[in-house]
């Protein structure tokens, strides 16, 4: 609110801002305290995942009594304690090609922090097909990458098959267990 340029008006705009992210791993769990901090007003969280032993030192929305439970579910807790203001919907799903078109639709942003290839390509896909914004994430070992893909006119910007136009064959990419 005191940020000079921002005010009450730039608020009320994340009050009403829609942001879905899809993987709540390592890169949803530093994500997404700040967006419901920030005040965005409505955040889903897509992630078919369990908490496990081995997320707690990177994934720091979870703690050990999550063990087991559905991180979806244990994130959409999390942030709502963190800020009682904003709505957080918990998608405890795998995202694919059947359900996506559907869960993307009511957002206005999507942020993949996802860990596969054929995922990233289907959720970029249904942005362009939906004219939907996509912030794409990636990690590996000390390495990142961020992209933001604007798509106001349904496939008609730069996408994410334009940055990477085939996915890379199997055993050129260590999956996350590997790195």
């Amino acid at each position: 609110m005191l940020l000079t340029g921002f005010g009450e008006a730039g608020q009320q705009k994340l009050r009403q801002a829609k942001v879905l992210m899809i993987g709540a791993g390592g890169l949803g769990c530093a994500a997404l305290p700040y967006l419901a901090a920030a005040g965005v007003g409505t955040i889903g969280i897509v992630d078919h995942d369990t908490v496990s032993l081995s997320n707690l030192h990177r994934q720091v929305l979870y703690a050990s009594a999550d063990i087991g439970l559905p991180k979806a579910v244990c994130a959409q807790t999390r942030l709502q304690s963190l800020n009682t203001d904003i709505l957080v919907d918990a998608f405890n799903q795998k995202i694919d090609p059947k359900n996506a078109l559907d869960i993307i639709a009511d957002f206005d942003i999507v942020i993949d922090g996802t860990d596969n290839f054929a995922t990233r390509y289907m959720i970029n896909d249904a942005c362009v097909l939906l004219g939907k914004t996509l912030i794409y994430g990636a990690i590996s070992r000390f390495e990142g990458q961020l992209a933001v893909f604007n798509h106001p006119d349904a496939g008609e910007a730069v996408n994410y098959r334009d940055l990477f136009p085939q996915p890379p064959g199997a055993g050129e990419v260590p999956d996350c267990a590997e790195a």
